[in-house]
C-alpha cells in the first residue's frame, strides 16, 4: 500500500485535525485567457487592461454576439459571443478565449490549465457553500468523471479516473496522483503581461528574409515581431521613463509584412514545379533548400521578383490603410525595416519611389513646354488677333517679321518701328509671359526621378554597358519589373544583417554617389552583427578611398561590454610593449659613436639654442584631447549626411568562436535590446524626444 500514490482518504486524514476558522465568502476575481492553437495548446493571460475590458463588456448585459473588443494593442479583436480572438493585420488561426476563475495543474505539468467556464461556476458555487456553512471535504464530479475534493480553502485536489477497481479493491477515484487545484489567477504562478499605452507615436513595418522561419526556434515573422515589440516596450520603461511620466510619448507599433506565403502559395505554382524536379535523396535538406535558399534566386527572376515586390508593397499599403481606419487619431510617421533579403527588397522598392515634389515639377515643366510649343506654332497674325492689334499687321509685314522675330524685339525696336506706347506694352507683356516659364525649369535642389535621369545617381562601372534597364536604378542592376508606389513616405529605413552591399557590387555597382538619397526616405541605417555571414557594409561604397570603422552601437545598459574594453586595453598594451622593444633593439644594435672633443662654450650655446622648446616636445593635454576626438566623416546623403553603418557588440561567449555563433548572429536582431534601443532613440529624436540618460 505504501507504493500507491496519495489518495483522498490519506489526504483527508492529514486534515482532520485542522480547525477551520470561520471565513467570509468573497467572490473570485476572474481573469481572461486565450489559447493558441498549437501542439502545446498553452493558455496565455490577457493584460489586466484587456481583461478588465472583456469583463466589463461581459457583465454589461448587452447581447454578446454583437460585442467586439480590440485587445493586444489593437492587433486582435475578441468576438465575445463566440469566445474567439481574431488577428487584424495578418492571417492567423483563431484563438479560443475564456473567462477563467479555477485552474488545475498536474505534477508533470509546467503551467496551470483553466477549467471550462461552466464547470468553474459549479466549483465556485461549491466553494461558496463550503465557506458559508464551514462544511468542507466536498466531492464534485466533472463531466469527464474526474473527481475534485475541496478539503479546505488551502487544499483542493483533482483525481482522474483510471478504469475499474484494481486487485487491491481501490476505486477509480482513489487511483493516481492528484492534480493541484487553485482558485483565482492570483494564486497561480503566471505572469500577467503589462498593458500597452493606447497612444501610438510611430509605426514600423518589418519585412522578413528568406524562408518561412525567422530564427533558430523556427518561429514565424509574427512571433519574432511580437518579441521585438515586447523588448521595445521594456526599453521604453527603462530609458524613456521621464518622457512617459510627462505623457510626452506613447509607444512604437511594429507590424509584420509576410511575402513568403504569397510567393509559395498555390497561385504561383512554384512549389509544385520545383518539387517535380527535386531529387529524392537527402529529402529534408532539399526541402529546406527549396523553402529558404531558393528565395534568393526567385528574387533575381523577373516573374517572381514582380510577385515579391507587389506583395511587399501591397501588404504595407493594405496594413497602413487598415491601421489608419482603426487609429484615426494617429498623427505619427512610418518607418520600414528589412531583415536579410527583406532589406534588399525594401532598398530596391525605395529606390524606385517617386518624389511628389519632383513629380509636380515635371508636370509643370511638361505643361509649360506644351504651352510654349503652341505659342511657337502661332502665326504673327494669330498673335496680333489675340492681342486685338490686327491694324498693325501691315507694319510688321513691311519689316518682314514673324513670331520668332517678334519674340526677339526689345521695346526700343518696337518704338523705332513706330508702334504706339499702348500696343507696345501689350506686345512686350505677351513676350515676357512666354519667356517667364523658362526661368523656372531648374529645381533648386538635387533631385532625381526614374524616368528623367540619364546618369544614374548610383555610379556604375562598365558592367552595364550591354544591359538595357528601364528604371532609374539601372545603375544597381535590378531586373526589369514595374515597381509599385507606397501610399506613405517612410521616415527611416532600417536594414538588419543586410546583403545590400554585396548585391550592389555583384550587380556591377562600383560606387554610390554621395549626393544620392532615396526619393521619399531621408534616413537609412545598416545594422549588423560583426559575425553575421550575410551582412555587408555600404559606407565604403560611398567613400572608396577612405578606411574607417563602422559606428559601434552602445550597449543598452551603457558603455561597451567589458570584454571589448579589456580587448582594446590589451591591444594598446601590446602596441606599447612592441614599440618599447623596437626602440630598445634599435638602441642595442646602433653602431658605437667615436668620442668627440669637449665642445667649446660657443658650440654649447649654439647647440642648446637649436634644441626645440620643451612645450613642442611634450604635447599639450588640450591638443591630445582634440586629437582623440572622432573625426567627422562625410558619407553622403543616404542617411541625410550622417553615418549609417552600425555594428552590434558581440557577447563575451560569442567572442570565443566566431564560426560557432555565425548562424545565430544572423538571426539575433529580433531579440536584440541594443538594436531595439537604437530604433527608439532614432525614432523619438525625430519627434524631439531624447532618452533620460544618453548612452556612452
Amino acid at each position: 500500500m505504501s507504493s500507491l500514490g496519495a489518495t483522498p482518504t490519506s489526504v483527508s486524514s492529514k486534515t482532520d485535525d485542522i480547525m477551520e476558522t470561520p471565513m467570509i465568502y468573497e467572490a473570485v476575481v476572474p481573469h481572461w485567457f486565450y489559447q493558441i492553437q498549437d501542439s502545446r495548446g498553452s493558455w496565455y493571460p490577457f493584460s489586466k487592461e484587456d481583461s478588465d475590458k472583456l469583463e466589463d463588456a461581459c457583465s454589461s448585459g448587452q447581447n454578446p454576439n454583437s460585442i467586439v473588443i480590440p485587445v493586444c494593442g489593437g492587433r486582435y479583436d475578441v468576438y465575445l459571443g463566440s469566445r474567439r480572438r481574431l488577428s487584424v493585420y495578418w492571417d492567423e488561426e483563431d484563438s479560443v478565449v475564456q473567462r477563467c476563475t479555477w485552474f488545475y495543474k498536474g505534477d508533470k505539468d509546467s503551467k496551470y490549465v483553466p477549467y471550462t467556464e461552466n464547470f468553474s461556476e459549479i466549483l465556485e458555487n461549491a466553494y461558496m457553500e463550503a465557506v458559508t456553512l464551514n462544511e468542507w471535504k466536498k466531492r464534485l464530479e466533472s463531466p469527464t468523471r474526474d473527481l475534485i475534493i475541496l478539503h479546505n480553502p488551502k487544499l483542493m485536489v483533482h483525481y482522474q479516473p483510471s478504469g475499474g477497481a484494481d486487485e487491491w479493491g481501490a476505486t477509480p477515484s482513489e487511483q493516481g496522483r492528484p492534480r493541484t487545484v487553485k482558485r483565482g489567477v492570483e494564486n497561480i504562478s503566471v505572469e500577467i503581461p503589462q498593458g500597452e499605452p493606447a497612444r501610438i507615436d510611430h509605426l514600423v513595418f518589418m519585412v522578413h528574409g528568406i524562408g518561412p522561419a525567422c530564427d533558430l526556434q523556427f518561429r514565424s515573422i509574427v512571433q519574432c515581431v511580437n518579441d521585438f515589440r515586447l523588448v521595445s516596450l521594456n526599453l521604453l520603461h527603462a530609458h524613456f521613463k521621464k518622457s512617459q511620466e510627462q505623457e510626452q510619448i506613447g509607444r512604437v507599433e511594429f507590424l509584420p509584412v509576410n511575402w513568403h506565403n504569397a510567393l509559395h502559395a498555390d497561385a504561383t505554382g512554384v512549389d509544385s514545379d520545383i518539387q517535380r524536379i527535386t531529387l529524392p535523396s537527402i529529402c529534408r535538406l532539399r526541402q529546406f533548400t527549396n523553402e529558404t535558399l531558393l528565395d534568393l534566386f526567385f528574387y533575381n527572376s523577373p516573374t517572381y521578383c514582380q510577385t515579391i515586390v507587389n506583395t511587399v508593397c501591397g501588404e504595407m499599403n493594405r496594413i497602413y490603410r487598415l491601421f489608419q481606419e482603426r487609429n484615426q487619431g494617429f498623427r505619427g510617421r512610418v518607418s520600414v525595416t528589412g531583415h536579410s533579403l527583406g532589406s534588399l527588397i525594401l532598398f530596391d522598392l525605395l529606390t524606385n519611389q517617386t518624389d511628389p515634389s519632383l513629380e509636380n515639377h515635371r508636370r509643370e515643366k511638361a505643361s509649360t513646354l506644351k504651352a510654349e510649343t503652341q505659342i511657337r506654332n502661332q502665326t504673327l497674325r494669330e498673335v496680333l488677333q489675340e492681342l486685338e492689334l490686327t491694324e498693325l499687321s501691315s507694319m510688321f509685314e513691311k519689316e518682314m517679321m514673324d513670331t520668332e522675330a517678334l519674340c526677339m524685339c526689345t521695346e526700343q525696336d518696337l518704338k523705332d518701328m513706330g508702334i504706339p506706347l499702348g500696343p507696345r506694352k501689350k506686345i512686350l507683356h505677351h513676350i515676357q509671359h512666354r519667356e517667364q516659364p523658362k526661368d523656372c525649369d531648374c529645381p533648386t535642389q538635387y533631385t532625381t526621378h526614374p524616368s528623367d535621369v540619364n546618369q544614374p545617381p548610383l555610379s556604375s562601372g562598365s558592367t552595364f554597358n550591354m544591359v538595357n534597364y528601364e528604371y532609374f536604378d539601372v545603375g544597381i542592376g535590378q531586373v526589369k519589373i514595374n515597381y509599385p508606389q507606397l501610399s506613405f513616405h517612410p521616415e527611416i529605413f532600417f536594414a538588419w544583417g543586410s546583403p545590400i552591399g554585396m548585391f550592389l557590387t555583384v550587380r556591377g555597382l562600383k560606387r554610390i554617389d554621395p549626393k544620392y538619397q532615396f526619393p521619399t526616405c531621408k534616413r537609412f541605417f545598416n545594422i549588423y552583427h560583426p559575425f553575421d555571414p550575410v551582412a555587408y557594409r555600404i559606407e565604403p561604397m560611398v567613400l572608396r578611398d577612405v578606411d574607417f570603422e563602422p559606428m559601434l552601437i552602445p550597449h543598452h545598459k551603457g558603455r561597451k561590454r567589458m570584454h571589448l574594453e579589456l580587448k582594446e586595453g590589451l591591444t594598446r598594451m601590446g602596441t606599447d610593449i612592441l614599440g618599447s622593444l623596437r626602440i630598445a633593439w634599435q638602441t642595442f644594435t646602433r653602431p658605437p659613436v667615436p668620442s668627440l672633443p669637449p665642445p667649446t662654450a660657443e658650440a654649447a650655446t649654439l647647440s642648446v639654442s637649436e634644441l626645440p622648446p620643451a612645450e613642442d616636445k611634450a604635447e599639450k593635454p588640450e591638443e591630445a584631447a582634440v586629437k582623440e576626438e572622432p573625426v567627422h566623416i562625410d558619407v553622403g546623403m543616404l542617411n541625410n549626411g550622417q553615418r549609417f553603418d552600425y555594428v552590434l557588440q558581440e557577447k563575451p561567449i560569442e567572442s570565443f568562436n566566431e564560426y560557432l555563433f555565425a548562424l545565430q548572429s544572423h538571426l539575433c536582431y529580433w531579440t536584440s535590446e541594443d538594436t531595439a534601443l537604437l530604433f527608439l532613440k532614432e525614432i523619438y529624436q525625430t519627434m524631439g524626444v531624447n532618452m533620460d540618460q544618453p548612452l556612452q
